[in-house]
């Protein structure tokens, strides 16, 4: 079994934090894909093509990095991948939570042939999140300070 591992998110924008997985991801598994999923309870500041666009040139330094977008259930985006592993980032108690439920369902629902691989954020990052620079770009703040230099607004 190849070791290729997807990492879901909307990344509206990419973050450090996000980045900071990623970064650790890549020696890990042969391929990460970094998936940009269409969560349908949400509405994006930012269109498809500028998130895949801000991912790509974040991700360019790693050759075993993709980027790639879908819709409908992870676990059936892992499926057609071919990718045994789903990456998750946690920043905190209610992350883990949150995202244990969503590991045994997806577990669950692949019938166990996903497996879901938790990364606990750095500390240094582990404040940030893309709802948080969101509300900053709204109100015209110093975003760059927590997000890839690709991300330009």
């Amino acid at each position: 079994m190849r070791k290729i591992a997807v990492f879901p998110g909307s990344f509206d924008p990419i973050t450090l934090g996000h980045f900071d997985i990623i970064e650790r991801a890549v020696p890990l598994f042969e391929k990460v894909i970094v998936a940009i999923g269409n969560n349908s309870n949400k509405e994006y500041m930012f269109p498809l093509e500028k998130r895949m666009e801000w991912l790509k040139e974040a991700v360019e330094k790693f050759p075993n990095v993709e980027v790639d977008f879908f819709e409908g259930l992870t676990i059936d985006y892992c499926a057609k991948r071919k990718a045994p592993y789903i990456i998750r980032g946690l920043r905190n108690p209610a992350d883990f939570e949150f995202e244990k439920a969503i590991a045994h369902i997806n577990r669950t629902l692949a019938k166990k042939s996903v497996e879901t691989v938790f990364f606990l954020t750095s500390s240094g990052k582990s404040f940030i999140s893309s709802s948080l620079v969101r509300e900053i770009i709204k109100y015209k703040g110093d975003y760059k300070v927590l997000v890839p230099s690709a991300v330009k607004i």
